[in-house]
């Protein structure tokens, strides 16, 4: 049976959030500071993707980076500097604000699909994200002190994914897996100045690798792809579930203790998502038989 673009978008955009989610395992399986976290993993995650796209199609692949036009060139950047405003505001302000300010990615993706595509989101999306975001309140508390100058790179990395979504929704031609190989270089790149990348040890190296292999160069090509099959605001909503997941992968595989706010508060956003997509999908059935009817 084909699955319809709808489905198949929320299908690639949970299993790329599901990938993603994996960041902070890495980040404490290995003892290196964020830039040289990210500088190894952009390279290889850019190695990975552009391999994958040569060794597919050469020719077809240099046809596209060669012509590839300003929107996907901004959805690159816009990617790479959505991850550097994210170390960057992870290192001047709490986890707590940075958690909470991203939380509020579905709304402003809501307000930017509305400028800029004419979509207005459904009020189930809304209420959802409404009930996401104090699910990731009650998860980090609201009383952890933060930096104003980290909150605005917080706010900013936001606005970049945001955005991203929205041109990735717009321009759905552009070629989604050349931006995110470009992406994970120019990180990279922007990150080399504040980081040590030879003085980590070859156990470290193998592991943000792999993770740059395996979680972001497949998560971020999932999710680009995914992106251009649903409306902004249900793309970011459902990446809101990297705030109960990423905490979940540490306790299931180092044994970190969950606290009873992280349990309550991930439950409370596992369920509204899954709430949402299940009625969504009922509705957008019922829509379709009374088509046909």
């Amino acid at each position: 049976m084909k699955l319809s673009p709808y489905v198949t978008g929320l299908a690639l955009v949970l299993v790329s959030t599901i990938i993603l989610s994996t960041a902070g395992l890495m980040a404490r399986m290995v003892s290196l500071d964020s830039a040289t976290i990210v500088v190894w993993r952009g390279l290889a995650g850019g190695v990975a993707l552009f391999f994958v796209l040569f060794a597919s199609s050469s020719r077809r692949s240099l046809t596209a980076l060669a012509n590839l036009g300003l929107p996907g060139l901004a959805v690159a950047v816009l990617t790479a500097i959505g991850m550097t405003f994210f170390i960057i505001a992870l290192q001047t302000t709490s986890v707590a604000h940075v958690s909470i300010i991203f939380a509020t990615c579905p709304f402003v993706a809501a307000g930017l699909g509305l400028l800029m595509l004419g979509e207005r989101p459904h009020r189930g999306a809304v209420i959802t994200s409404i009930v996401a975001l104090a699910g990731v309140v009650v998860m980090v508390g609201i009383g952890e002190a933060g930096g104003l100058f980290g909150d605005l790179m917080a706010l900013l990395m936001t606005f970049c994914i945001a955005l991203t979504t929205v041109l990735v929704r717009r321009y759905p031609e552009q070629p989604v897996l050349i931006s995110a190989g470009l992406a994970a270089f120019l990180s990279a790149m922007v990150a080399l100045p504040f980081a040590s990348p030879f003085t980590a040890s070859g156990h470290d190296i193998a592991i943000v690798t792999s993770f740059g292999v395996a979680g972001f160069a497949l998560g971020i090509g999932l999710l680009l792809h995914g992106a251009k099959l649903l409306p902004p605001v249900e793309t970011a909503l459902i990446g809101a579930l990297d705030a109960p997941l990423a905490p979940l992968w540490v306790w299931l595989l180092l044994g970190e203790r969950l606290d009873r706010a992280t349990v309550i508060g991930g439950t409370v956003v596992m369920a509204a998502v899954v709430f949402h997509v299940l009625a969504d999908l009922r509705r957008r059935d019922a829509v379709a038989r009374a088509a046909r009817s």
